[in-house]
Formats: structure tokens, C-alpha cells, sequence
């Protein structure tokens, strides 16, 4: 039972440690575009997560809790929202990733997903081998996978 969550990958700069919510963004060399393919008892496993297509510098997306995004299944659309629908915001994953311990340059870490994922789709929507995913974030871009297993 393999399932897809589209996610907002935020890739780390340089180390930080204990960083404040005001300065967490500073630490960010960019966001990429993740599909974070999973299994609700068994995860991760090599290639799980795919990233890409870029690292689009935070210059150009002065705010990452305004981005659109959609997934879509074999051109089915499944998942449509946007980063401000978030439970926690990018700067707080940030401040809580870092407390007490050190974040590394190149640390890239998925924000989760937020609604649409097969899981809680009826009948259940999770993914067969074949089956094609792409994740499109607005001012990022788009990736695809095709499931093979």
C-alpha cells in the first residue's frame, strides 16, 4: 500500500543551531519540489522521496507559505491546496528541527503533505505499480515518477 504526498522541500544553507523564528528563513539556500512516496508502517526507503527539478533560490519566494501546488496521479488530480494551509509554517519546522541540535548545509527536509492522499480517499487511492506521479509547485516547478515495484 504505497501512497504519494506532495511536499514543500526546503534545502538547508549552512549549519544552524537554536536558530529564533525570525531569522530561520536566513538559513535556507533554496526550495525544491518533493514527492513523498511512503507507506503508512514502512518508511523510508531508498528512493522514497524524490526531489527536483531545481533549488529555486528564497530571493525569489520571499514568502513560502503562499505556493500552490498539485499532485496528480496518472493525470488524475488528487491533491490541490497551498502552502498556507500548513499545520506548522517553514520558520517553525526550522526553530524545532534545530533545537538542540545542529541542522547541516544540505540538509533538505519535506513539510509534509496536507490533504488528498490516498489514504483517506474511498475507495482508497493508493499507488499501483506503473502508476505516475507529479508534484507542481507554483514558482518552483514540477517532477514526475513512475512507481516501479
Amino acid at each position: 500500500m504505497l501512497d504519494y504526498e506532495g511536499e514543500l522541500t526546503v534545502i538547508i544553507g549552512k549549519d544552524v543551531k537554536d536558530i529564533s523564528e525570525a531569522d530561520a528563513l536566513s538559513c535556507i539556500l533554496g526550495y525544491t519540489t518533493g514527492n513523498d512516496a511512503n507507506t503508512a508502517m514502512l518508511n523510508p526507503f531508498d528512493k522514497f522521496a524524490p526531489i527536483g527539478p531545481c533549488i529555486v533560490s528564497p530571493s525569489l519566494i520571499p514568502d513560502p507559505q503562499n505556493l500552490s501546488y498539485t499532485t496528480k496521479v496518472n493525470g488524475e488530480v488528487r491533491q490541490e491546496t497551498s502552502t498556507s494551509d500548513m499545520i506548522w509554517t517553514v520558520k517553525q519546522l526550522i526553530v524545532h528541527l534545530s533545537r538542540g541540535t545542529t541542522l547541516r548545509a544540505g540538509t533538505a527536509i519535506m513539510t509534509g503533505t496536507l490533504s488528498g492522499v490516498g489514504l483517506f480517499m474511498s475507495p482508497k487511492g493508493f499507488l499501483k505499480d506503473g502508476d505516475v506521479v507529479e508534484v507542481d509547485i507554483s514558482e518552483i516547478g514540477a517532477i514526475a515518477n513512475k512507481m516501479v515495484f
